[in-house]
């Protein structure tokens, strides 16, 4: 029996498909920020003062040969800090070690952040706990000088994190033999501080780095906020593979520093998602040093806590901002409102599940006004009682200050202006508004920030490991 012949308009349909497929995004070790991506990245900044960074190049990845993919962030002088990790139950070993060292010093006394990509150290069984142990220990010898050879016999004074692929050990020499290279090239300079953020990155196409300065009620001192982070997949709360290290050198107590974090974590960090995965390494970091000076924060009852959360939360949402602006193959940066909600978990589900929804995502990316998709999404939303579909609304709010296109009113359709959609689904940024009731003791409200799919991020994670 003989086989059919191939059907010679189908191979060359098929050979374009697959041609289709060679990279077009700036791979890791290439370096290189895309044209449309540069206006984010800062070529100036104002940081916070008793803070150096510095990085150095390891290798860990064995095609990285030439880019610095080894990070240290630390402070003149010990300083409170705080965390928040990955809820995912399969922690890495740097979350489970830097965990249990800001838990034993109680937030206080801390000196410095190492970083390295190319491996996340995950999964990797007691090994990689010795591992990233180690790396903190080499990073506690840089400061022995410093704390003039005292030992306040609370054990290390270094946060941990690695970023890459799971499942693979640290090549763990390699790395702390490099630190003390990282350590010889702090400083503090716009240069540095940018360097450091680039070496965290993976398939970052760029450098995630922000700073600001600030004031509080009480005083007139000007404070300074610096933050970096990186990620572009995995990404999706709890923490949303994500890592930021953000700093201050306002004199925030340990205890009023970590509640600070942990509120405005939630509306910033934990309100973006890239495709829905929750990655294991998720790690974000605040130290504070007090080097600008004033009476020391320690109350979360006062002005000047609630003025430093807020200036944190916006900073925070600032940052996270821009890891969904660099989402794997991503083309559009969406925000997501819910509002009239009987509770903010209510709004912040609805907008959560509408973000990592892959129908609405291709949607998008397809430039197609598919609203019902967001309205499907909405109505499965686990554990929400906000919603009443024949009061429900949907619409898009463009970017260029016109009117909102309504989709859906009350639960009935509107008489879509699909000429006019199409050319709202242009833009770069969108709007999606979804309205959960017409219930005047709904008040409750979310935003959350995601991007589309397209066929690149398919074609950068099938080979992200080799």
């Amino acid at each position: 029996m003989s086989l059919p012949r191939p059907n010679p308009r189908f191979l060359a349909r098929t050979k374009g498909m697959f041609t289709s497929q060679i990279r077009s995004y700036a791979a890791p070790g290439e370096g290189t920020v895309p044209p449309a991506k540069k206006r984010y990245v800062p070529t100036s900044g104002t940081y916070p003062l008793g803070f150096k960074v510095g990085s150095a190049h390891v290798g860990v990845k064995a095609s990285n040969t030439r880019f610095d993919d080894l990070a240290l962030i630390a402070s003149d002088t010990p300083c409170a800090g705080a965390a928040v990790f990955t809820t995912n139950k399969f922690q890495a070993a740097p979350v489970t070690v830097s965990r249990d060292m800001l838990k034993k010093r109680k937030g206080e006394g801390v000196r410095a952040v190492i970083v390295n990509s190319g491996c996340a150290n995950a999964v990797t069984g007691r090994g990689g706990i010795e591992d990233a142990i180690s790396m903190g220990k080499v990073t506690d010898k840089c400061f022995i000088e410093d704390n003039n050879g005292e030992d306040d016999l609370k054990g290390s004074r270094s946060i941990v994190m690695s970023t890459g692929v799971i499942g693979q050990r640290l090549p763990i020499e390699k790395i702390t033999s490099k630190i003390s290279a990282a350590y010889y090239n702090l400083g503090s300079t716009h240069e540095h501080w940018l360097g450091t953020a680039r070496a965290i990155c993976t398939t970052d196409t760029f450098p995630k780095l922000m700073s600001k300065t600030f004031t509080l009620p009480s005083t007139q001192v000007e404070y300074h906020i610096a933050g970096m982070t990186k990620g572009a997949g995995m990404i999706h709360p709890n923490m949303a593979t994500l890592l930021g290290v953000i700093c201050t050198d306002a004199p925030i107590a340990a205890y009023a520093l970590r509640q600070a974090l942990i509120s405005a974590t939630s509306k910033s960090f934990n309100s973006i998602s890239i495709d829905g995965d929750t990655s294991t390494n998720d790690t974000l970091a605040i130290l504070a040093n007090g080097a600008a000076g004033g009476q020391p924060v320690a109350s979360t009852e006062t002005q000047d806590f609630h003025a430093f959360q807020e200036v944190l939360t916006d900073f925070a949402s600032d940052l996270a901002k821009l890891v969904v602006r660099d989402g794997e193959g991503a083309t559009k940066f969406v925000t997501i409102r819910v509002t009239n909600a009987a509770t903010y978990k209510d709004a912040h589900r609805v907008a959560s599940t509408i973000a990592r929804s892959p129908l609405v995502k291709t949607a998008l990316y397809g430039k197609d006004a598919n609203w019902g998709r967001i309205l499907c999404a909405t109505g499965y939303a686990e554990g929400v009682d906000s919603v009443i579909p024949e009061e429900t609304s949907v619409s898009f709010i463009p970017t260029d200050g016109s009117e909102e296109l309504k989709l859906l009113v009350n639960g009935e359709p509107e008489q879509v202006d699909e000429e006019r959609a199409a050319k709202i689904l242009e833009a770069e940024d969108l709007e999606i508004n979804v309205r959960l009731s017409e219930n005047k003791g709904y008040k409750e409200e979310a935003v959350f920030w995601t991007c589309d799919f397209s066929h690149e991020y398919v074609t950068i994670n099938g080979d992200y490991r080799t």
